[in-house]
């Protein structure tokens, strides 16, 4: 007999006990990853939409759920064949699964001190293609960048400490060493 699919709202209990316990973000990261792991692989929660992407940005960010105080924000992205997302923070901590298909990280240092505002030097530090139940996690001030080389939509599942778009986060363009404010558009 199967076991039960791990729900989201399942999750959503273990997310708020965890971040009630701790506020330490590697501790919550820790913590997390196995759930996160597990809502992905259990698929309970994934919708057609969830594949529905904005073609201007690139993506398409659905809110699966998120606190009154913009806290505890979960989402499907879904990643438009060759686009992604540029080198980017988050200012948050943040958790993020494969769900459907492969995408490719690529990790950045920035390497001046962040004290000239609108101004970042990056180098690449890495990279890491990460398919269906795999993990990766990110501290606030870790940068990556993302691209979907398939031919087909793909779709992850994100995990934050803080809504996107309440972080103060930046993009990062390394061939003009800026850095900009990066907000996302939800799908509707």
């Amino acid at each position: 007999m199967a076991a039960d699919p791990y729900t989201l709202s399942q999750f959503v209990q273990d997310l708020r006990r965890i971040a009630g316990q701790t506020a330490a973000p590697g501790d919550i990261i820790a913590r997390l990853r196995p759930l996160v792991q597990r809502l992905a692989l259990s698929k309970a929660w994934l919708q057609p939409r969830h594949f529905e992407c904005d073609p201007e940005q690139g993506f398409g960010v659905h809110l699966l759920h998120e606190e009154s105080d913009h806290t505890l924000a979960v989402f499907a992205i879904g990643w438009l064949p060759g686009r992604g997302a540029p080198p980017h923070n988050h200012g948050t901590w943040a958790v993020v699964a494969g769900v459907d298909g492969p995408e490719k990280n690529v990790f950045w240092k920035r390497l001046d001190d962040g004290s000239q505002p609108g101004y970042a030097k990056l180098r690449k530090d890495g990279q890491r293609s990460f398919g269906p139940g795999e993990v990766v996690a990110f501290l606030p001030d870790d940068i990556h960048s993302v691209t979907n080389e398939t031919d087909q939509v793909t779709v992850s599942l994100h995990v934050y400490g803080k809504h996107l778009n309440y972080t103060g986060r930046s993009q990062f363009d390394p061939e003009t060493n800026t850095e900009s404010p990066f907000i996302i558009k939800e799908q509707l």
